[in-house]
């Protein structure tokens, strides 16, 4: 499984530029491959490269890249009200992207933050579009849907 997760995720930091400067992803990598190791060591191993692997990566990144956003939105709304260096807003939207926008929606009701701004709220809805739009051309083009 770690193999898997190692598989999926060093392309994408090698691929995606913004990445590679991005700590929160980098936060988000170690978590992945912590969880791979915890549970291929200490619960059950599946075979590399196998659908139940894909299907426990799709699980992980879930769960692992909201609690990321959340905890980046944290980060910056404490940066705004100390006035010091903020997150900046490109770090936020990718992990949106990335499938983080359920907590980024959670943390900017939590935290009362980045709501207000509406350049920065029609950004995190085209990140939402483009995200379901991304979805549904990998769903179409494996041809699990027809419509």
């Amino acid at each position: 499984m770690l193999i898997t997760f190692l598989a999926i995720i060093v392309p994408l930091l090698i691929l995606v530029r913004p990445l590679q400067r991005n700590p929160f992803f980098v936060l988000y990598f170690a978590a992945m491959m912590l969880s791979a190791y915890i549970t291929e060591t200490y619960y059950f191993r599946v075979l590399a490269f196998s659908h139940k692997a894909f299907l426990i990566f799709v699980v992980y990144h879930l769960i692992c890249i909201n609690i990321i956003t959340f905890i980046a939105y944290g980060v910056d709304k404490r940066a705004a009200v100390n006035g010091t260096w903020r997150v900046p807003e490109i770090r936020l939207h990718t992990l949106e992207f990335l499938g983080g926008w359920v907590g980024a929606f959670i943390a900017q009701k939590v935290f009362r933050h980045k709501t207000k701004k509406k350049s920065y709220r029609v950004m995190f809805w085209l990140m939402l579009v483009l995200k379901l739009a991304a979805i549904y051309i990998i769903l179409h083009y494996l041809k699990l849907i027809n419509f």
